[in-house]
């Protein structure tokens, strides 16, 4: 099967792979007047995947006015520099990771959970530093498409967000969940407090939306909020 360049999920918003079919991926966001939102930026070499599927779906860097960041690890903003550059487009950020994002480097991982520390030590944990324009906050509604809530979800990292498209009913997960043969959980010694991602979920299980997309993995489009609950009860039933 040929490899898209962009998949709709509804009008407006498209997923972007920027590693695999599915591995990981971008969001672009499309408003009435033609503007583009484009949620996570990927891997340092993904502005030119990025690029691509902006092309797919008929848009250039140049009509980016947004860039709304899940959270400051490197596949998520690892081409976060490069695509502000190219798109001149301003960064938005959960305030509690703007430190990560001006060092260019990853919260320390969970200090109980092993692997953690090698994590840290990794250059995988590196990425290009860049200035973050404004801050999110957990509530805030985006003037994106009709309204792009912010729901903080702390724990992956410390200023982890998912957003919720409103209008279309779209859930970006970003990492508090992954899609990666089936519902699961982020890899542990990647939060920075993997007890805290599990808490903090919850809320995925309370929003009202139809679709389900994931920074790792495929969308779910067929019953999504009643498969997250169903994923999240495991947790509450021990």
């Amino acid at each position: 099967m040929a490899r898209s360049a962009a998949v709709a999920l509804a009008p407006g918003v498209w997923r972007i792979p920027t590693a695999g079919r599915a591995l990981v991926n971008s969001y672009a966001l499309v408003a009435d007047d033609g503007s583009v939102t484009l949620v996570d930026c990927g891997v340092k070499r993904a502005p030119a995947r990025i690029v691509r599927g902006l092309a797919a779906i008929g848009k250039r860097p140049a009509d980016v006015t947004r860039i709304v960041l899940t959270h400051a690890h490197p596949d998520h903003v690892g081409g976060a520099a490069e695509v502000a550059r190219r798109t001149g487009a301003p960064l938005a950020l959960h305030a509690a990771d703007v430190p990560y994002a001006e060092a260019g480097r990853a919260a320390p991982g969970d200090p109980t959970v092993g692997g953690a520390r090698l994590f840290a030590r990794l250059s995988s944990g590196r990425f290009p530093a860049f200035e973050v324009a404004q801050l999110l906050a957990d509530g805030d509604l985006l003037d994106v498409g009709g309204g792009l809530r912010v729901v903080h979800t702390p724990g992956h990292s410390p200023g982890h967000v998912s957003l919720l498209h409103e209008p279309t009913r779209v859930l970006i997960t970003g990492d508090a969940l992954f899609n990666v043969a089936g519902v699961r959980w982020p890899v542990k010694a990647f939060c920075a407090d993997f007890r805290m991602t599990q808490r903090t979920a919850h809320v995925l299980g309370e929003l009202e939306y139809d679709v389900a997309a994931f920074t790792h993995g495929p969308e779910i489009t067929d019953r999504a909020r009643e498969r997250i609950r169903s994923f999240l009860g495991r947790l509450s039933r021990g």
